[in-house]
Formats: structure tokens, sequence, C-alpha cells
């Protein structure tokens, strides 16, 4: 009688035992299904912007002021026509605000289904200023199958736009700091910080300039500039150049710049009575050897103007060791566009590894990948490898392991620029 209530109680034990370890792998296909739906769900998703954005027509509004660059895009349209017969037209700006300005107007006019912009090149105040008017479409980012490959998750500088959330509105597509180069033929004391600068162009004067602002490098040589100026400010009064520009901040820390330019501006090319417009006319004065310093947004301009002549084989290249103005540079598709399925798969394939390794050769633009290599198979990795010769690697020098400076606050763009223009409009 005792034996046989120990084997009920055995076998009792023994089928609940085995009900638990059939319940726990039950319990793990049920997740392992919704996980499977999810991305059978997002990869339907996507092939269905496959499907619409093949054979469509895109109109890239880009900056057109270098010729690697216009090279670089027209590379890409080759590649968008192969993969999706995508006829990928680059419009070429002289500044992006020209491509903000026709959505603007188009809007204006009720024009919200015909844009003439499918997808443009932006970033900072052009970005500010389509997100404030809902000029762009939103929340399409996310969608990109490679946008993962940015890391976004622990990277937040994939999702703001100096300081403000992109919030789906842009994908990330390159990266970029403030370089320095001269003639090492004629330069020996090159400068290296902000204050040696000034004392480099008071000792050399009329040898240095910057373009005028709103300028894009311009207006990046006077962030820096402030930045670095107001440095030795409690850390509440820095932090407010990364917020929204105020009466107060602008009080704060403003002066310091005006006064450096002051001192600045009577050693700079023509007695700082004349600008010139764009970075392209700098590198022509360079090149002409009326400048003996001067500086770039593109670390990779200097060697390919060098291979094309258009600057000495002495030119070498650096960066300020006080630091270098660094952001990141989006692309993002109006609310408009007729296009936008097809915008999206160009912006995917902006982001692959295949664009982005591509891009970041010295030869062929020099752009900073946005990628996370730890995202990437191995196989995807071997493509950032550095070649073991590196074509007119040694006209650049100490570039790595630079103070990297964050952008301003968009904000500040336009009330640098209005100041600027009222103490020293010049032609």
């Amino acid at each position: 009688m005792r034996l046989s209530k120990c084997l009920n109680n055995y076998y009792r034990q023994l089928i609940i035992s085995l009900c638990l370890l059939s319940v726990i792998p039950l319990s793990s296909n049920v997740f392992a299904n919704e996980a499977s739906i999810e991305a059978k769900s997002t990869s339907r998703a996507w092939h269905n912007v496959e499907k619409r954005g093949t054979k469509q027509n895109v109109y890239f509004h880009a900056w057109g002021g270098d010729q690697q660059i216009n090279n670089y895009i027209q590379w890409v349209a080759d590649q968008v026509k192969q993969k999706y017969a995508i006829n990928l037209h680059h419009v070429k700006l002289t500044d992006t605000s020209e491509a903000v300005s026709r959505v603007l107007a188009e809007k204006a006019a009720d024009n919200h289904r015909n844009g003439q912009v499918d997808l443009v090149w932006i970033n900072g105040a052009n970005f500010a200023s389509m997100a404030k008017y809902q000029l762009l479409a939103a929340d399409w980012a996310g969608e990109l199958p490679n946008f993962e490959l940015t890391n976004p998750t622990n990277n937040p500088a994939m999702t703001r736009d100096f300081g403000v959330p992109t919030q789906g509105m842009e994908a990330p597509w390159g990266q970029a700091a403030l370089t320095f180069y001269f003639d090492s033929l004629k330069v020996n004391d090159v400068p290296q910080t902000l204050p040696e600068l000034l004392t480099w162009s008071e000792n050399h004067p009329g040898h240095f300039t910057y373009p005028k602002p709103p300028d894009f490098l311009g207006m990046s040589f006077l962030k820096y500039a402030l930045i670095i100026l107001n440095e030795q400010q409690p850390a509440n009064i820095k932090e407010k150049l990364y917020q929204d520009a105020t009466v107060e901040s602008q009080a704060q820390l403003l002066p310091s710049l005006w006064q450096f330019l002051d001192k600045l501006h009577p050693t700079l090319w023509r007695q700082g009575k004349h600008f010139v417009s764009n970075g392209l006319a700098l590198r022509r004065l360079m090149g002409d050897t009326e400048l003996q310093v001067s500086f770039t947004f593109s670390a990779a301009e200097i060697p390919s103007a060098i291979s094309r002549y258009d600057l000495p084989d002495s030119t070498r290249s650096y960066r300020m060791k006080d630091g270098s103005l660094s952001n990141i540079h989006f692309v993002a598709i109006p609310y408009n566009s007729p296009h936008i399925e097809g915008a999206k798969l160009v912006a995917n394939f902006l982001l692959s590894p295949e664009a982005q390794s591509r891009k970041q050769k010295t030869a062929v633009w020099g752009d900073s990948s946005v990628l996370d290599l730890s995202q990437l198979t191995a196989t995807q990795k071997t493509l950032f490898a550095a070649p073991k010769k590196q074509h007119l690697s040694a006209n650049i020098i100490n570039i790595d392991n630079t103070r990297l400076l964050g952008e301003l606050h968009p904000s500040w763009v336009k009330v640098i620029t209005e100041q600027w223009l009222t103490r020293y409009g010049v032609q």
C-alpha cells in the first residue's frame, strides 16, 4: 500500500515536470514567432518601397561647388540606375537655402503633391528652418534597412542635427571637420591655435581670410572662433551656445568674437575690406599664392586639388590643436516630393557599406563614414580596411586624435550673420 502511494506520487511529479518542460519551449517559440512576424512585416514594408520606387526620377538637390563630390554623386546615380532603374538627377546648388526657398514657395502656392525637390543634402539652420515650417516628410529614416548600421540607439549624433532632434526627418550621410592647410615651402611657423592665428596674420598681413557669412565655410570659422574665445566662461554660460540664442546669451557670448575680429580684420587679405564668397574662392587664392594659410571642411579636398595641380605639391593639411568644429550632414525628403519611395531607395543606398566606404576614400571624397563598424559583417568591414599605400597621405598631418568641437544651435547662424553684416558689411 505504501509502495503504491509512493509510485503514484512519483508519476504525479513526473507528469508535472514534463508539462513544465513542454511549456518552456512553447513560450520561447511564441517570442520567436512574434519577432519573426515583426521582421516579415518590416521586410514586406521595405519590399513595397522598392516596388513603388523602382524606375522613378529622383531630383537630388545638393551643393555642386566641388567636382570631387559631383563625381561621387554621379557614381551614386550610376549605381541606383543599375539597382532600381532610378534616374537620379543632381540639381547643383550654390547654397542649400535655394532648395529651402523652393519648397517653401511651393507650400505657399498649395503645391502639396508635386514638388520639384525629392531629396536634399542638408543640415543645421536649413534643417531647422524646414522642420519649423513643416516642409519635410516625417518619420521615414527609421524605415531604411541600412539606418540600423549607424547604431542610432548608442550613437545619438545620428538622430540630432546641430543639437536638434531629427525625428526621423533626416538620414545621416557623412561627417567632416574644419581642416586648415598651408604651403610648407612658404610657411614655417604655421598657426595651430586661434590666438596663434591672429599673431601669425599680424606678422604676415594679407595672407589669410575667410568667406563672408552666411557662407557655410565662413560661418564655420566664426563658430570655431566663438567656441574657443568663450572657453574660460563658466559652464552654465558656455552651454548656451548649444541652446536657442537669446538676447541675454548674445550679450554674454558675442562680445569676445567682435573684439577678436576687430583685431583680425585689418590683417586680412585686402585689409578685411573685401571678403570672398565661398571655399572655392579661398582655394583659388591659395593656388595663386595670394594666401598662405586657409581652411576647408573636407580634408580630402586638399590632396585632390594637388592631384589636379590646383594647389602645389608642398601643400599640407592639419587641424588646430585647440579644436576642430565637426558636424554630421544629412539628407532629407521634402513633404511634397512626388517620388518619396525613390528618394528613400537612394537614401538607403547612400548608407550602404559599399557607398560609405567609397565616399571615405581620399581619392574619391574623403568624407568620413557614419556607419558603426561593429554593426557590419566581416566581409563588409573589409571595405573599410585602409590600403597599404595611401595616395598623397604625406600631405595630411596631425588629422587624427583631434579635439572635435560640436556645432552650435542653429539659431546662432542668423544672429551671427546679421550682427556681422551690421558691423563689417562689405562687398
